[in-house]
């Protein structure tokens, strides 16, 4: 896993700012990393207003956009020619000491991962955002599943994403 200090105050300064888009072009990004996974070529890029993912067909945004509807789907569906894909978003308001507890612990999921990026905002070492990508479990198509984590430590929340792209 590669963990990188962001020399720039992160946008999206609630969960409530974010929207999501798969039809974006690239964004200017503070991080990025290629990795392949399950024979597909995964690019992974931390925004100063979170994150995009790009596989196969699909360009992820998950950031605070301007002239954009506000909001995360909790559940997004969608069927590229040859493939399928869904994304899950869910928002936690944490008290003080589990939202540290639950910072540690993406910290320490993400660390042993060849296949994931993460970069701490200054300020605060809690606030983050982490996404970490493996090739989709029980599936008989190639797939693949991507996980996110933004948070938000001067409200105690943490946005979770989870994305499954498989070939049909």
């Amino acid at each position: 896993m590669e963990t990188v200090s962001l020399h720039a105050p992160y946008l999206d300064t609630a969960a409530d700012q974010l929207c999501f888009s798969l039809d974006l072009a690239e964004r200017p990004a503070l991080a990025e990393r290629s990795v392949v996974v399950g024979g597909l070529e995964v690019r992974l890029r931390l925004l100063g207003a979170s994150h995009q993912v790009f596989a196969g067909p699909v360009r992820e945004t998950v950031a605070c956009l301007r002239d954009a509807v506000t909001g995360l789907p909790e559940v997004y569906t969608r069927e590229p020619p040859g493939w399928r894909y869904r994304f899950r978003a869910r928002t936690d308001r944490l008290a003080p000491a589990d939202f540290t507890e639950r910072v540690d612990g993406i910290l320490g999921r993400v660390e042993g991962c060849e296949h994931a990026l993460c970069g701490v905002f200054p300020g605060s070492p809690q606030a983050l955002t982490a996404v970490l990508v493996e090739t989709a479990d029980g599936s008989s198509a190639a797939g693949l599943v991507w996980r996110t984590w933004h948070t938000y430590p001067q409200h105690g929340q943490i946005v979770s994403t989870y994305t499954r792209l498989e070939a049909r």
